[in-house]
C-alpha cells in the first residue's frame, strides 16, 4: 500500500449534479447551511411534538446505520443484503447482557462492539474472493443465519424476543424520555459522520476506492484487497453493533422481526438512493427513507405504493442518488 498516497484519484463535477447542488460547490455557502442545520438540529426539541422527535429520532438513528453500510457498499463496493444481522448483534448483545446478567448499559458496548467484530469476520472471511452476485447471496444468507438463530434459541427470548432492557443512565440520571433519545442518536450520527470522513479521506479509505472500481489494478498496486475489504466489513459491523446497542435501549424490547430482511433492503436503499459513497448523500437517501413514509401517512394503506413511485422516479432522474459522489 505504499504507492497509494501518490496516486490518489482526483475528483471533479458529475453530470447531472448541477442545478440546486451546485449552489453547495461554495465553501462558504456550506458554512451557512451547516450552521442553520446544526442550530434547528439542536433546537428541535424545544419546538417540536414527540411525535416530530419519534421520526427524527428514527432519522439520526437510520443515518448511522446507512452510513455504516456505506463503508462496506459506497467505499469498498461490496454488496451486502444482510447488513441487519450487525444491527442484530449489537442490539441482542445489550439486551441479554442487561436483562439475564444484570449488567450496566454502558459496559454491553464494548461487548457488542466485539461480538460485532467478530460478526463481521465471519462474514468477510469466506466472502473476501467473491463478487457481485455471489456475494450478496452470501451476505443474503448470513442475515437470515443470524435472525433465524434469534428466533430459535432461549437466551434471546425465542420468537417472543427479550423484554426488560434497560434503560441508560448518565451519573444517576435515567434517559427515559423521546428528547433524551433524540439528542443521543444526534450526537451518534455526528461521531459517526466524523469516524466516516476520517476513512474516507484516510489511507484505507483510499485503497477501499481502488478495490470499488478495480480490485486487479489495486492489487497490482501493492494493495493487500483481502485485508482491505475485511476492514471494510468490520468497520461496517461497528457502526451497525453500536447502532443496534442504543436502539435495544430506547425500545426497552427486541424481537426477530425486527431484523428481517426488509430491513436489511430498507438501509442499502437509504445508501443507494441518497448516492453511494458521498456522506450527505446518505444522510439524505436515510432522511428520504423515514420523512417519506410520514409524510404520506395520511394516504393509509396507499402510502407504501406512493413511496415506491417516489422512489422509482428519483432513481430514474438521478439514476446515480440524490447527491452522488464526485468521480473524474
Amino acid at each position: 500500500m505504499a504507492r497509494i498516497d501518490s496516486a490518489a484519484p482526483k475528483t471533479g463535477d458529475v453530470a447531472g449534479t448541477g442545478g440546486p447542488l451546485r449552489w453547495l460547490d461554495s465553501q462558504k455557502n456550506r458554512l451557512i447551511v451547516l450552521t442553520v442545520l446544526a442550530f434547528l438540529a439542536m433546537f428541535l426539541p424545544l419546538i417540536s411534538s414527540n411525535y416530530v422527535l419519534e421520526v427524527m429520532t428514527t432519522a439520526w438513528f437510520y443515518v448511522m446505520l446507512c452510513l455504516g453500510l456505506n463503508i462496506v457498499v459506497g467505499y469498498a463496493g461490496l454488496l451486502d443484503l444482510g447488513y441487519a444481522a450487525f444491527f442484530a448483534v449489537g442490539a441482542y448483545t445489550t439486551g441479554i447482557l442487561t436483562s439475564h446478567f444484570g449488567v450496566n448499559f454502558w459496559l454491553t458496548i464494548p461487548a457488542a462492539v466485539l461480538f460485532s467484530i467478530c460478526a463481521g469476520v465471519i462474514i468477510g472471511g469466506p466472502t473476501l474472493r467473491l463478487r457481485s452476485d455471489y456475494l450478496a447471496i452470501v451476505t443474503l444468507g448470513f442475515g437470515e443465519i443470524v435472525r433465524i438463530i434469534a428466533r430459535n434459541l432461549e437466551i434471546t427470548g425465542g420468537a417472543s424476543g427479550l423484554i426488560g432492557i434497560e434503560k441508560p443512565s448518565i451519573f444517576g440520571f435515567e434517559l427515559n424520555q423521546i428528547f433524551h433519545f433524540y439528542y443521543v442518536f444526534l450526537i451518534l450520527a455526528c461521531l459517526a459522520c466524523f469516524v466516516s470522513y476520517r476513512l474516507q479521506h484516510s489511507r484505507l479509505g483510499r485503497a477501499w476506492q481502488y478495490v470499488r472500481e478495480d480490485e486487479d489494478a489495486a492489487e497490482a498496486m501493492g494493495i493487500d484487497r483481502v485485508a482491505v475489504k475485511l476492514y471494510a466489513y468490520v468497520i461496517g459491523a461497528i457502526f451497525g453493533g453500536v447502532a443496534g446497542c442504543f436502539f435495544a435501549a430506547k425500545m426497552t424490547a427486541i424481537s426477530p422481526e425486527t431484523f428481517m430482511f426488509q430491513q436489511s433492503v430498507l438501509i442499502l436503499l437509504g445508501v443507494v438512493l441518497g448516492g453511494m459513497g458521498k456522506i450527505p448523500g446518505v444522510i439524505v437517501g436515510a432522511f428520504a427513507l423515514v420523512l417519506f413514509p410520514e409524510v404520506f401517512r395520511d394516504l393509509g394503506s396507499s402510502r407504501i405504493l406512493v413511496f415506491a413511485i417516489v422512489m422509482l422516479v428519483i432513481m430514474l432522474y438521478r439514476p446515480k442518488g440524490i447527491w452522488p459522489e464526485k468521480k473524474s
